[in-house]
C-alpha cells in the first residue's frame, strides 16, 4: 500500500513535536521542584569523607577539639633552617657572612646571570651600573644605585643577599619570587658584574690579554 505524502509529513511533524516538547518538558521540568531526596551522584565517594572540618568539636580528644596543636620541636618538611649562614646570610653572632657560603661554579654564575636579567637587570641595568629601564625612562623612581661604587665593592656577600631578601630604602624584598639557592647566585654573578668593571690586566687569560692587545679591544 503507498502511503501519501500528506500522511507522511504529519507523521513527520508529530514525531517532531513530540521530541521538541519533551525537551522542553526535560530542561523545565526539575526547576522550582523541592525534593527530599539525596542528589544523585556517579561518584559519590567525595561525598561522605572519613574527616574532620576545621574548628569541628571531637569528642575523642580530652579537650574536645577536632583541630591539634603542633607537636613541640616539629619542622614541616622543606622548612629545616639549620644552616643558618645559607639561609639568612648572616652568621651566629649575627653578622654578615664575608663570602658566599655556596661553591661558586660556572653553572652558577650561569643562573645568577638568568635570575639577575629577570628580576634585577630592569633597575639596576644589565651591567649593574644602575641604569637599568626603570631608572632611564623617566618614570620618577628613586635612582638604583651602582653595584661599582667602593661601598657596595666593600659589602660582604652576606648583605648581598640580606637586601636581595629583604630590600632596602624603597627596592623592596625578593624572598617570596626567589628562591635561597637563586639568590646566593646572584650574589656571585653580582661580583662577577663588579670584578668585570675593575678587572686588572692579570685577571685576563692570556689567549685573550695577547688579542686586545693585537686589535685594540676585546675579542669578538
Amino acid at each position: 500500500m503507498t502511503n501519501s505524502p500528506k500522511i507522511l509529513g504529519f507523521v513527520h511533524g508529530a514525531v517532531r513535536g513530540a521530541v521538541v516538547l519533551a525537551a522542553v518538558l526535560l530542561v523545565t521540568g526539575c526547576r522550582g521542584n523541592l525534593s527530599r531526596k539525596p542528589p544523585v551522584h556517579v561518584n559519590p565517594n567525595m561525598d561522605r569523607q572519613e574527616r574532620l572540618d576545621p574548628q569541628e568539636r571531637f569528642a575523642f580528644f580530652a579537650d574536645g577539639r577536632a583541630m591539634r596543636p603542633h607537636v613541640p620541636g616539629t619542622v614541616a618538611r622543606g622548612f629545616l633552617r639549620e644552616d643558618t649562614r645559607f639561609y639568612s646570610g648572616r652568621e651566629a653572632d649575627g653578622s654578615f657572612v664575608d663570602r658566599a657560603p655556596v661553591p661558586v661554579t660556572r653553572d652558577l654564575l650561569e643562573r645568577g646571570r638568568d635570575r639577575f636579567t629577570i628580576f634585577c637587570s630592569m633597575c639596576h641595568g644589565d651591567a649593574g651600573d644602575g641604569q637599568g629601564i626603570i631608572m632611564t625612562g623617566g618614570y620618577g623612581f628613586v635612582p638604583a644605585p651602582t653595584y661599582h661604587s667602593e661601598t657596595l665593592r666593600a659589602q660582604p656577600d652576606g648583605y648581598l643577599f640580606d637586601v636581595l631578601s629583604h630590600g632596602v630604602r624603597t627596592m623592596p624584598g625578593y624572598a617570596q619570587q626567589v628562591p635561597v639557592a637563586d639568590r646566593w647566585a646572584i650574589v656571585a654573578y653580582v661580583r662577577a658584574l663588579q670584578r668585570s668593571q675593575w678587572a686588572a690586566e692579570g685577571d685576563v687569560p692570556p689567549g685573550v690579554l695577547s688579542t686586545m692587545q693585537t686589535t685594540g679591544g676585546p675579542t669578538p
